[in-house]
């Protein structure tokens, strides 16, 4: 268990004695310290300090502000060093995380963070319910897909030519899409086929009869397939 102090000011210009001559009292075994803005999202000491404490480390700093200035920034942080098991010391605020009332402040913090996360949540839905009664609001954009080349790696796949994954691999596809782009395929073109389960192994993909295939062919002739009309 460390005794990790957590220094910073705002600009190049101001001193960080004072902050430094508390972290004496509190015999602090490392610090980190930095002269940077709290409200820029780069502060390399403090990212640091949050991946060099461990369970059961203590966090000392001279005020809550010098974590972070903005709300969510500091709930972030708080959460952070909650899941690690770290202890907080605020001197200025005698927060203490490990006794009783600061164990408190732990509970509000906690609120707090998951209240704003439940309005960013709501601000989002009524955004997109805004935008839908608008006519604007769109939707995930769909995957775009190169039909013709599909229908002939679909040909490839069917007769045995080719692997799924390897079909996956050529037109960029993760396995959930691909099966759906399959079936949309099939729906669209009358082919009758079962899909099987899309967990199970490549010898167990589904297979198309001969007489579709041959008309598949016919419309896109594959070179060097052939099929097994016994």
């Amino acid at each position: 268990m460390s005794k990790i102090g957590y220094i910073r000011v705002s600009t190049e210009h101001q001193e960080t004695a004072r902050q430094q001559e508390i972290m004496s009292t509190y015999h602090t075994n490392r610090i980190f310290s930095e002269k940077i803005s709290g409200a820029s999202s780069d502060r390399p000491q403090l990212k640091a300090m949050l991946d060099y404490v461990r369970e059961g480390d203590t966090l000392y700093v001279e005020s809550i502000s010098r974590l972070g200035r903005s709300t969510k920034d500091l709930l972030n942080i708080i959460d952070t060093l909650t899941d690690k098991g770290v202890t907080l010391v605020s001197h200025k605020e005698s927060i203490d995380t490990d006794t009783p009332t600061g164990k408190f402040m732990l509970t509000v913090f906690a609120a707090l963070s998951q209240l704003e996360r439940d309005q960013i949540k709501q601000r989002q839905r009524e955004g997109i319910e805004i935008a839908k009664a608008q006519g604007k609001y769109k939707g995930r954009k769909p995957i775009s897909i190169d039909w013709s080349k599909f229908e002939k790696l679909y040909i490839e796949w069917k007769s045995g030519t080719i692997t799924a994954r390897e079909f996956q691999r050529r037109m960029d596809l993760k396995a959930n899409t691909f099966y759906r782009r399959v079936h949309e395929y099939e729906e669209t073109h009358g082919i009758t086929a079962d899909m099987g389960n899309p967990a199970l192994e490549e010898e167990d993909a589904p297979t198309i009869e001969p007489y579709q295939l041959s008309l598949l062919n016919e419309k896109h002739p594959v070179s060097g397939t052939e099929t097994d009309q016994d």
